[in-house]
């Protein structure tokens, strides 16, 4: 399955409007519960942007100074990431430039592992959700509103019934809810 996971703000921002995000931080808690679902990816297909962010996962040795910091930047780095830009040439570590449209970049990296991959960036994943790739969502509702910003999702043409198949509440209070496309079986 593609799965699209990203935390969000209770108005459903995943960045506020000075492109900041500290407010959607992970407690120990929720970054354990991030490392397990990391570990369980085949891949992940992703911008610019969210690459750039996670880059410090693959070549900052301070993120490794705590023992869970090292047990993420090794599941991290163990990924096949497949990015997409119009302006990076290169890329680092894992990950590759990806050369197709989406929908080809998608099917090639789901059918390079018998594990889930995650799409992230709102921007890609706004054109996965259009062309109908997306079979779960997964959103980590954090006890904030910040008025503006990048929404996690975007407009859409045409209804998208979802079914719920998880929630969880951690003790920071963030909610986490797992949404599939209605009528897709249990994976």
């Amino acid at each position: 399955m593609l799965i699209y996971s990203m935390s969000a703000s209770i108005d459903g921002y995943i960045v506020d409007r000075d492109g900041r995000f500290d407010w959607s931080v992970p407690s120990e808690e929720q970054f354990r519960f991030h490392l397990e679902e990391t570990r369980s990816l085949g891949g992940v297909v992703c911008g610019r942007r969210l690459y750039e962010t996670m880059l410090p996962w693959e070549n900052d040795p301070s993120l490794r100074d705590e023992e869970l910091g090292a047990q993420f930047a090794d599941a991290w780095n163990a990924l096949p990431k497949m990015v997409f830009s119009r302006t990076l040439d290169r890329v680092e570590g894992n990950a590759r430039l990806a050369e197709g449209s989406l929908a080809d970049e998608v099917a090639a990296a789901l059918a390079a592992t018998d594990q889930h991959v995650e799409i992230g960036g709102a921007g890609l994943a706004a054109a996965a959700i259009e062309l109908g790739l997306v079979d779960e969502f997964r959103v980590f509702r954090n006890p904030v509103i910040v008025g503006g910003g990048t929404p996690l999702l975007p407009p859409v043409a045409a209804q998208i019934d979802l079914e719920l198949v998880e929630t969880r509440t951690f003790a920071s209070r963030v909610v986490y809810e797992r949404y599939r496309l209605a009528g897709r079986g249990r994976a």
